[in-house]
C-alpha cells in the first residue's frame, strides 16, 4: 500500500533531529572514559594533583552526558520501530542481534560507570582506576554493535530473500563478517576522538584567551588536545580507505558525492561547485584526481550517475555539499593537530600564539560540524534504499499520521536537555579548583 510521501518527508526530519542529538554524545561515549582514565592513571603514576584533579571532575561530566545519552538513545530505539517499522519487522532477525548486543554494553558500562564517579575516596585508588576499564571497554563496544547494524544496512549479508520473506539469516556473519563493517568503524572511533578531544579542548582555550594559564588550565589542554590531534591527521588516513570502499561497494554515492554524471575514465575531482543535473558548475576542476583518490589510478574508471536510473540518485547536492564540509573541516583540524604536535614535540610547551588558540576555541563545534556532516554523507548518500539495493526507504515507513506532533513532542525534550546540560556543565565549571598551593602557577 502507497504511502503519503509527506509522512516519508517527516519521519526523514524526525529520525534526524534526534540522530544529530544523539551522534556526538556517542563520540564522547567512545572517547571521553579513556581521557579521564588516562589523567587518573597518570596522577597514580606521578603523584600530580592536577591530573586526580582534572579525573574527578571530568568524571562528573562524563556521567552526566551518559546520562543525557540514556535518554537520546532510547528514543532512537523507540523511533526505529515506530517510524520504519516495515524495516524491522522484515530484517529484525538479520541485525537485532546488535542491538541486543548494545543493551549488554549498555548495561555494563551503566553500572561500573556509577560505580567510578561515586567510587572517589571509597575505594582503594588501583581498584578505583581497574573499576573504570569497563566504562572504556564498553563505550567502544557499544558504538562497535550498532555500526555494525550500519554497515550491513550498506552492504547487507547475512541472509536470502524467497518471495519478499528474509531466510537463511546469520547474523553474525551479517554483522561481523561485512567488510563493509570495519572502515566504518574505525571511522567513527577516530571521529570519536577528534570531537571529544576538541570540544574539551575548547573551554580551556578560551579561558587562556582570557589570561588563564595557571597550570590547570594547561594541563587540560594538553590533555584534550593531544587526544584530538592525534586521531585527526589519521583520519585521513582512515577517509582514503573509506573511500575507496565507497567506490567499490557503492559507486553511485561515490559518483554523488563528486558530482560525476557519466562514468569516466581518469575522473576529475571538483573542489565546490553546484551539480546542474549533468555536471557540476562553477567548481574548480582537478584532473584525473577522483580516479587517482578512489581506485588509487589516474587513469582508472570511476561509476558515473548514468549507470542506474533517475529513481536511484540521491539527493547529489546535499550529499556534495556534507562531503565536502567533512573534508574541509577535517583537513583543517588536522593541520590545527599536526601544528599542535610540533610545537608541542619540538619546543615541550603549549603554542604561545592566540591566533592558535582562537582557532582552538573554533576547533570544537567545527569538529561537530563535520561528524554530522559525515553522517549525512553516509546516510542521505545511501537514497533511495534503507537497505542497500534490497529495501527502499519508502517501503520501510510508517503509514501512521500525527508525526509532526511527535517531532513538536522532541524538540521540547531535546531543549530541556540542553537546558539540563548547560546547567549542569556551569555549575562544574563554576566549582572552586582545589589544588595544593605548589601545583598553583601562571606558566
Amino acid at each position: 500500500m502507497p504511502v503519503d510521501p509527506d509522512y516519508l518527508w517527516q519521519a526523514r526530519q524526525m529520525q534526524a533531529l534526534s540522530f544529530a542529538v544523539h551522534i556526538p554524545l556517542v563520540c564522547f561515549g567512545i572517547a571521553f572514559p579513556s581521557m579521564v582514565l588516562f589523567c587518573e592513571w597518570r596522577s597514580l603514576r606521578t603523584g600530580d594533583p592536577v591530573l586526580a584533579t582534572l579525573a574527578r571532575r571530568w568524571s562528573k561530566v562524563m556521567l552526566a552526558l551518559f546520562a543525557v545519552g540514556v535518554v537520546t538513545g532510547t528514543i532512537l530505539s523507540f523511533e526505529l520501530g515506530l517510524l520504519w517499522p516495515e524495516f524491522m519487522a522484515r530484517f529484525g532477525a538479520v541485525f537485532g542481534l546488535g542491538f541486543t548486543l548494545e543493551g549488554f554494553s549498555f548495561f555494563t558500562e551503566a553500572i561500573f560507570i556509577g560505580i567510578y564517579v561515586y567510587g572517589w575516596d571509597r575505594l582503594p585508588p588501583r581498584l578505583h582506576l581497574l573499576c573504570g576499564v569497563p566504562v572504556v571497554v564498553a563505550g567502544v563496544t557499544g558504538s562497535l554493535f550498532v555500526i555494525a547494524v550500519n554497515g550491513w544496512m550498506n552492504h547487507p549479508t547475512g541472509f536470502t530473500m524467497r518471495d519478499g520473506v528474509v531466510v537463511d539469516a546469520d547474523p553474525w556473519a551479517a554483522l561481523f563478517g561485512n567488510t563493509y563493517f570495519w572502515h566504518e568503524f574505525v571511522h567513527m572511533y577516530f571521529a570519536g576522538y577528534i570531537v571529544a578531544g576538541f570540544a574539551v579542548a575548547t573551554p580551556y582555550a578560551w579561558a587562556v584567551l582570557r589570561g588563564r594559564r595557571g597550570r590547570y588550565e594547561r594541563t587540560a589542554l594538553t590533555v584534550a588536545m593531544s587526544t584530538a590531534a592525534v586521531a585527526a591527521p589519521l583520519q585521513v588516513i582512515v577517509g582514503d580507505w573509506a573511500a575507496r570502499e565507497v567506490a567499490e561497494h557503492q559507486p553511485v554515492k561515490l559518483a554523488a558525492l563528486e558530482g560525476l554524471g557519466r562514468t569516466t575514465r581518469g575522473a576529475p575531482e571538483h573542489l565546490g561547485g553546484w551539480y546542474n543535473g549533468h555536471e557540476v558548475v562553477y567548481g574548480i576542476e582537478i584532473p584525473r584526481l577522483l580516479s587517482l583518490l578512489a581506485l588509487h589510478n589516474p587513469n582508472g574508471t570511476v561509476v558515473g550517475l548514468n549507470a542506474v536510473g533517475a529513481d536511484d540518485i540521491p539527493p547529489v547536492n546535499v550529499v556534495r555539499f556534507a562531503f565536502q564540509t567533512m573534508v574541509g573541516i577535517g583537513t583543517l583540524l588536522a593541520l590545527l593537530g599536526l601544528l599542535f604536535l610540533y610545537v608541542r614535540l619540538r619546543h615541550r610547551r603549549l603554542p604561545r600564539s592566540r591566533w592558535f588558540y582562537r582557532a582552538a576555541v573554533a576547533a570544537g563545534p567545527l569538529s561537530v560540524v563535520a561528524l554530522l556532516a559525515g553522517w549525512v554523507t553516509t546516510e542521505v548518500g545511501r537514497q533511495p534504499w534503507v537497505v542497500y539495493e534490497v529495501m527502499r526507504t519508502t517501503d520501510a515507513v510508517t503509514g501512521a499520521s500525527g508525526i509532526p506532533v511527535g517531532y513538536g513532542t522532541l524538540v521540547v525534550v531535546y531543549l530541556g536537555l540542553a537546558a539540563a546540560v548547560g546547567w549542569l556543565l556551569r555549575k562544574f565549571s563554576r566549582t572552586p579548583v582545589e589544588l595544593p598551593a605548589e601545583a598553583h602557577d601562571d606558566g
